[in-house]
């Protein structure tokens, strides 16, 4: 059986990557309607408490069975605290001080981290020379959409740069980590929902200190459905297709989203906000399929390179 290090993805693996990648990128959307009336921190616990309701209904739905064991729940709170809380927090506080293109740039970093942390931390996802070069023009890619404005203050606003940057770690290493559920054959809607309900708890205690959620006036019905949108869609379904992807492409693979979130969020602004695409979108979006092509192989077999090429 090949590894993953060699992991070509399926097309209905790409499927669900791209998939993911509209709900994830739809996230901005939902939050920009939800943040006009709800604190940051608000935003972050109703998304996981709630997502972690609606998850815990379907596994009843489907007959799942949620373990109780202390290793099952260890890792059910490191990923909730890896993959929710570490980069929403940090993700939320570096936003408020930078712009949002940078940030966007900044998380794009998260395949970078994982390259690099995939191959000392794992035995088949090994660095490649077209796997890094495939990275590198990605995230190439993802600059030259977002534009060279985004760039004009870096390094002005340090702290929340590295926030931004903490947070794209946290999901790498959180993808890596996360593989441990599919190799106990723990099923992708209970780990989601047992990292979605350790998230809350976590959150509650801050929660109720911070935002003191009985002191919120009633919000108008258009956050209450952008909210809902971003439970249902971007976190109950997203999460689901994230531990499925998680399973059979490994955690490099994966995490390639953030390369497809910005271009996600981009056609839906267009679609849904009647934003102008520039000729500079189009290009990023061909750099990031170029190097989407590099780190799936098949391009290169096809002109005869080794895509293992620089693996040890």
């Amino acid at each position: 059986m090949p590894s993953r290090s060699s992991h070509s993805m399926t097309s209905l693996e790409w499927g669900l990557l791209l998939a993911l990648s509209v709900l994830w990128g739809a996230s901005f959307l939902f939050v920009g309607v939800a943040v006009t009336a709800l604190a940051p921190a608000t935003i972050v616990m109703v998304r996981v408490s709630l997502a972690g309701l609606f998850l815990y209904f379907i596994v009843r739905i489907v007959g799942a069975r949620i373990p109780m064991d202390r290793e099952s729940w260890r890792d059910f709170i490191l990923m909730g605290f890896l993959n929710n809380i570490v980069p929403f927090t940090l993700l939320a506080w570096g936003q408020s001080h930078i712009a949002s293109g940078l940030a966007s740039i900044l998380n794009a970093t998260t395949p970078l981290f994982a390259v690099v942390a995939a191959h000392f931390l794992t035995t088949d996802e090994k660095m490649t020379l077209p796997r890094i070069a495939g990275v590198l023009i990605g995230f190439a890619g993802v600059a030259l959409m977002v534009g060279t404005s985004a760039f004009r203050d870096i390094g002005s606003e340090l702290l929340p740069e590295i926030a931004c940057l903490g947070a794209a770690f946290a999901y790498a290493v959180s993808a890596i980590f996360g593989r441990r559920f599919s190799r106990r054959k723990i099923p992708p809607v209970v780990t989601a929902t047992g990292q979605m309900t350790a998230a809350s708890l976590m959150l509650l205690p801050f929660w109720l200190v911070i935002d003191q959620p009985w002191t919120i006036p009633p919000p108008s019905l258009a956050v209450i459905a952008a909210m809902l949108a971003l439970v249902i869609l971007s976190s109950v379904l997203g999460y689901l297709l994230y531990y499925r992807i998680l399973a059979t492409a490994g955690s490099v693979n994966l995490v390639l989203v953030t390369f497809l979130i910005p271009v996600s969020a981009i056609l839906l602004g267009a679609l849904v906000l009647g934003e102008r695409l520039e000729p500079r979108h189009f290009l990023g979006m061909a750099a990031i399929g170029v190097g989407l092509a590099c780190i799936d192989g098949r391009l290169l077999r096809r002109v005869g390179l080794p895509p293992k090429a620089g693996s040890r």
